[in-house]
């Protein structure tokens, strides 16, 4: 087993509670995080061996151009797309940030992270 990751991702969209803030736009960071088994890869030095950044990262890109209300939505509906769409990851975990959010005062960031297991399937 071993983890890949995607750090410092930054994306310009229109998500927020408030119609408002799906208008005018904020920027977003994303940092992903996946358990998978490395060993093949490693000894192959095969891209079809492990998860390709690329495409984990349009996995991301997409997830990202929809409008949602609630980073954790957002962040849910990340890690089903992944989950759903590469199969050797066994863990997954995203934190999605939000850049100087509307609170009425002073913050950098807020941030959600949610991490999901994959379910064996049924019987094992």
């Amino acid at each position: 087993m071993g983890q890949i990751a995607l750090e410092g991702l930054e994306f310009f969209a229109f998500h927020g509670y408030y119609d408002e803030e799906q208008k005018i736009g904020n920027k977003y960071g994303v940092d992903i995080y996946l358990t998978t088994d490395l060993y093949a890869a490693g000894a192959s030095d095969k891209l079809t061996e492990t998860i390709d950044y690329e495409v984990l990262y349009r996995l991301v890109l997409a997830e990202m151009q929809q409008p949602a209300r609630l980073l954790e939505h957002l962040a849910h509906r990340i890690l089903d797309r992944v989950l759903g769409e590469l199969p050797p990851v066994r863990r997954a975990r995203v934190s999605v940030s939000k850049f100087n959010p509307p609170l009425g005062g002073i913050c950098q960031r807020a941030r959600v992270t949610l991490s999901r297991r994959r379910q064996p399937p049924l019987g094992q």
